[in-house]
């Protein structure tokens, strides 16, 4: 792995560079699917050396942990919620909705096939996604839910449990959309105001 730097025009260099590999492996795995692709392949897309990427990511693995925290974007989940305070509530849901689903567009759902097909079936690397990407993603969740529910502006609910119950609605429909549903490919754009929608008000019509 590439080693810390306190000197910030070095950290942008090496910022630039992660990039520009994950970029190439996104593209290769994404091409390829993950067990045939290598890393020569992932070196030659991103037009490096082959040693080059060991100096920022310690095998294929920590390829594809570095496109999902990217996809997942973790490091910055804790400002995408704070912007809640900002827009209030009904706004900010239907903007985060629409930037998970932008994330997991084009190129985006392409990996996640990938992805899910792996973690499914490599134990090492599905307790990697829990513990580096899925737990501290619901840990900062839950703080602001929680914080929300105490402020009265979300229901009294299991937090916790009822923000898996979002994320399987989530999953779910990307599978779906993964599998050919025809509803959902004519339909994709639509899809995050829809769900923002059923998440804060569900779908029963109050009486008149």
């Amino acid at each position: 792995m590439a080693a810390q730097t306190d000197d910030p025009v070095q950290a942008k260099l090496i910022e630039v560079r992660r990039s520009q590999i994950l970029d190439a492996a996104t593209q290769v795995f994404a091409e390829k699917g993950f067990h045939r692709s290598t890393i020569r392949d992932v070196a030659r897309t991103a037009g490096i050396a082959d040693g080059t990427i060991y100096n920022y990511f310690e095998n294929k693995d920590a390829l594809l942990m570095g496109i999902l925290n990217r996809l997942n974007e973790t490091d910055e989940r804790a400002s995408d919620f704070a912007q809640a305070e900002a827009v209030g509530l009904d706004e900010w849901g239907r903007q985060y909705f629409r930037q998970r689903f932008e994330m997991l567009s084009g190129e985006g759902l392409k990996v996640m096939q990938v992805v899910i097909s792996e973690i499914l079936t490599n134990r090492d690397l599905r307790e990697m996604y829990m513990q580096q990407i899925i737990q501290p993603t619901f840990k900062v969740s839950e703080e602001y839910f929680k914080g929300w529910v105490e402020r009265g502006e979300v229901a009294d609910i299991d937090v916790p449990l009822a923000l898996r119950a979002i994320s399987g609605m989530f999953l779910g429909v990307l599978l779906l959309r993964m599998m050919g549903d025809p509803v959902l490919e004519a339909k994709w754009d639509d899809l995050p105001d829809l769900m923002a929608e059923i998440v804060q008000h569900g779908i029963h019509r109050e009486a008149k």
